[in-house]
């Protein structure tokens, strides 16, 4: 019976609201009132949905702290890879650089040597026929064994010069020997070389006579008569005339600081000596290149004891060809640094000390950048340095006024442009990626949470709707009760929610004994007190109306006593037809049941006056008519 006046009552206040006249409009707004005022929703609802809300806020927490992190982590550890591949890199190109400009420099001393003791051992033999001594002697052939040497050292346009050590009391006798073989020299030159000169321009440009330049007569050649020797330049290749038109035959290169102190260095420890000089390019430009001097012996016997050191093969050369060749093309942006321990054994024109030369590598091709340390200085954790070139020159060896021992080093740098080339998107591509995939993942986990959330709002609709039902029909103490029964027939653990649902809807409304198979829900009261409420005339005046007006009744009169109820605190048992059934004292224990009770009585019988004649109106006259029987039972 109560099933179907709930559906009526649905069904009219439907109809009530689409215009049907209702004269207790105002009744059921505060009869919808206070159903809100007695059901709330479950405290464990709402703390279940703070507790979901909390779970989504710290999962977006999660996902966005992960992005952040895996997503920096992917770019730091991209660039570590990036940078970590530029220093390997870079120090394989600086490692095949430092060794194949030593192995040419190691060729280009050995190519040295092997050629001043093929003039040792040429004049020895040479010397022994014409019974003729240094320093009176020439090479045979010198610019065919010069540009022969240049060919084996691998450096393209150097200067090769050979100059004899000449004793104060042998310069007349040198001066006449020299002018003949001069002339000679002028001439095998002239038709090797080809040059623009003939032999006979080329001596009227030479000072047949060992000279330096005065520069105090304007830099003019003045004939040498001391010190007490001299080593002047007897032969050089390519033959040439260089300042003030003149050749530079004869000139004394002791008159020059830098070489007299290798030339010093070389003669007391008999080995060769280098140091930076200034040289021409061919583009007229003025570059630091290095000047090598070799000793020439009167022996090619280089264990002899009593040998002695007669002549020096010279070059002036730049490192430039020794950087060509090395690296690949696409291995670009190596600089390299050239620096020798002694500065002072090279000065520039301008007077500066030439201390360093710079190149720069791309690929085979190398380029002269100046002659200061032109490195950046981001890159000077990465230098890599060595030896170039060391002449195993002993310094207890040296001679008085040198300070240092003659060397060269390499000392090797990343430039921008290669550590550019190893620079790629790649960082922010894999942290793009690596975010969108956390996008993704997040929005399939918020399409996910869309769904299980809307299906769980139906779920929760639901089982409000089934917890209004029970709150309804049973007190508060018995709806929880019942909900307890539950969870201990089920172990208190948790089960699919809509097994719950089920459940629910297994709840007793037929009449069984038992709920589920749970045991039943009895208690002793002891003192209550029970309301019968009749209606008096209802069967005959039932019989006259159709089934929905006396739905309209039962419904009108059946809600003004529930309120009455509720005021009273009185519960409601049951309907049966037109008989309403209450009780006072349960669930809770009341001291005056009985005098509630009959307070209860008396307001209904007063209201079902009030209801049925306001109800003449719809559902006719006679309805004023019907009369409230009560009994009351303690």
């Amino acid at each position: 019976m109560s099933d179907h006046l709930s559906l009526s009552s649905k069904k009219t206040s439907s109809q009530l609201s689409n215009g049907s006249p209702n004269p207790f409009s105002d009744s059921s707004s505060r009869e919808r009132t206070h159903e809100r005022e007695i059901y709330q929703t479950p405290e464990i609802a709402r703390r279940e949905e703070a507790n979901i809300l909390g779970a989504k806020i710290l999962v977006a927490l999660i996902i966005l702290l992960s992005v952040s992190g895996v997503g920096t982590s992917t770019y730091s550890l991209v660039k570590d890879q990036e940078k970590t591949n530029f220093e390997n890199q870079f120090a394989g190109y600086a490692s095949e650089i430092i060794t194949v400009s030593r192995q040419k420099a190691n060729q280009f001393f050995s190519a040295l040597n092997a050629f001043t003791t093929s003039i040792s051992s040429q004049a020895a033999s040479e010397q022994a026929l014409l019974n003729t001594s240094w320093p009176f002697y020439a090479i045979p052939d010198w610019s065919i064994k010069a540009d022969r040497l240049a060919k084996l050292t691998g450096v393209s346009d150097p200067e090769v010069a050979f100059a004899v050590i000449v004793q104060e009391d042998e310069y007349v006798e040198f001066n006449e020997f020299a002018a003949q073989a001069i002339l000679n020299w002028y001439e095998q030159s002239v038709k090797n070389e080809k040059t623009n000169l003939t032999p006979d321009e080329f001596w009227n440009r030479t000072f047949p006579f060992v000279h330096f330049l005065d520069p105090e007569k304007n830099y003019q050649p003045t004939p040498l008569t001391g010190p007490e020797l001299s080593v002047p330049l007897l032969q050089y290749y390519p033959l040439q005339v260089g300042a003030f038109s003149r050749t530079t035959t004869m000139y004394d290169t002791m008159a020059a600081p830098g070489t007299a102190t290798l030339f010093n260095i070389t003669r007391a420890t008999g080995k060769p000596t280098i140091g930076f000089t200034v040289i021409r390019a061919n583009d007229g430009s003025q570059i630091v290149g290095s000047q090598v001097i070799h000793p020439i012996f009167d022996t090619p016997h280089a264990y002899a004891e009593d040998r002695k050191h007669v002549a020096s093969a010279g070059i002036r050369l730049h490192w430039l060809d020794y950087f060509k060749n090395i690296l690949t093309e696409g291995e670009h942006g190596i600089l390299v640094v050239l620096k020798t321990t002694c500065p002072d054994l090279c000065n520039r024109d301008d007077g500066r000390t030439a201390r360093v030369a710079s190149y720069k590598i791309d690929g085979s091709n190398a380029e002269y950048l100046g002659d200061s340390d032109m490195h950046d200085p981001k890159f000077d954790s990465m230098e890599i340095t060595d030896i170039f070139v060391d002449l195993g020159i002993d310094v207890s060896q040296l001679p008085e006024g040198a300070t240092c021992v003659p060397t060269l080093s390499l000392h090797v740098y990343p430039s921008e442009d290669l550590e550019m080339s190893f620079q790629t998107n790649d960082a922010v591509i894999y942290t793009v990626v690596v975010a969108v995939i956390f996008i993704f993942t997040s929005l399939v986990f918020l399409l996910y949470d869309y769904f299980v959330r809307r299906r769980q709002t139906k779920v929760m609709e639901r089982i409000m709707r089934q917890d209004k039902i029970v709150s309804n029909v049973f007190p508060t103490a018995i709806r929880d009760r019942l909900y307890q029964s539950q969870d201990k027939q089920k172990g208190k653990s948790t089960r699919n929610l809509n097994r719950n649902i089920d459940e629910f809807d297994e709840l007793d409304f037929e009449g069984d004994s038992t709920i589920s198979g749970s045991a039943p829900l009895a208690d002793l009261f002891p003192s209550i007190t029970v309301v019968f409420a009749d209606i008096a005339g209802f069967t005959a005046w039932s019989s006259a109306r159709e089934p929905h007006q006396v739905f309209v009744l039962l419904e009108t009169i059946y809600g003004a006593f529930d309120k009455i109820a509720y005021r009273h605190s009185v519960f409601k048992v049951e309907t049966v037809g037109d008989c309403y059934v209450a009780a006072v004292g349960l669930p809770e224990p009341v001291e005056k049941h009985a005098v509630i009770a009959c307070k209860f009585a008396r307001d209904c019988l007063k209201k079902m006056k009030d209801v049925t004649l306001k109800l003449e109106v719809t559902l006719g006259p006679d309805t004023g008519d019907l009369d409230l029987r009560t009994g009351i039972h303690r």
